[in-house]
C-alpha cells in the first residue's frame, strides 16, 4: 500500500464505522466510543499499514469486533436494529409510506442473526463486495454468499406472509 495517510485514508471511514457500530450497539454514545477506539487501534498499527492489504477492511473488522465486545460486556444481545435510514420524499403521503417501509424492514431484520444482519448491511447498504465482506468478517466468500442468501430468503418469506 503506497502513501497511506491517516487523514486521507482512515478518517473518511469514520461515517461507515459509525453506522456499523450504531447498528450493533444501538447506542449513539457507545458507537462513538467504538469508532474512537477503532481509529486509535488503526493509528497504533500504522507501522504495519504496508503489510495490510485492505486498510478499510481492517478498520471495519476492528470496529465490528469492538462493537460486539461492548454489547457482550453490557450483557445485551444484538437482536434489535436501530432505524437509521431516512427518506426525503416530496409529499407527506410518500414520507409516511417510506417510514412504514423502513419500519417493516427494521422489524424483519430484528429477527435475523447478527452475522446475517451485518452482511446485509455491508453488502446491500454499504455496497461492499463478497470478497471485502469475507475479509472483514474473517469468513470465506462462500459463507458470505450463504448467509446473505439465507437472510434475503427469510425476509422475502416474511414479506410474502404479511
Amino acid at each position: 500500500m503506497e502513501n497511506v495517510s491517516f487523514r486521507t485514508t482512515v478518517l473518511p471511514l469514520s461515517d461507515k464505522l459509525f453506522r456499523l457500530a450504531l447498528r450493533i450497539t444501538m447506542n449513539k454514545a457507545e458507537a462513538e466510543d467504538v469508532v474512537q477506539d477503532t481509529l486509535l487501534k488503526v493509528w497504533e498499527c500504522r507501522e504495519e499499514w504496508e503489510q495490510i492489504n485492505n486498510l478499510e477492511a481492517f478498520a471495519i473488522a476492528t470496529c465490528r469486533n469492538r462493537a460486539l465486545d461492548v454489547v457482550k460486556r453490557a450483557g445485551r444481545n444484538t437482536e434489535k436494529l436501530d432505524e437509521m435510514v431516512h427518506f426525503s420524499s416530496r409529499t407527506p403521503h410518500e414520507q409516511m409510506e417510506a417510514h412504514e417501509q423502513i419500519s417493516l424492514i427494521n422489524r424483519l431484520m430484528d429477527d435475523l442473526p447478527e452475522v446475517q444482519r451485518t452482511i446485509m448491511l455491508l453488502r446491500d447498504i454499504e455496497g461492499k463486495t463478497y470478497q471485502e465482506i469475507a475479509q472483514m468478517l474473517d469468513i470465506s466468500e462462500t459463507q458470505v454468499k450463504v448467509y446473505l442468501h439465507r437472510a434475503r430468503t427469510k425476509i422475502k418469506g416474511w414479506i410474502t406472509n404479511i
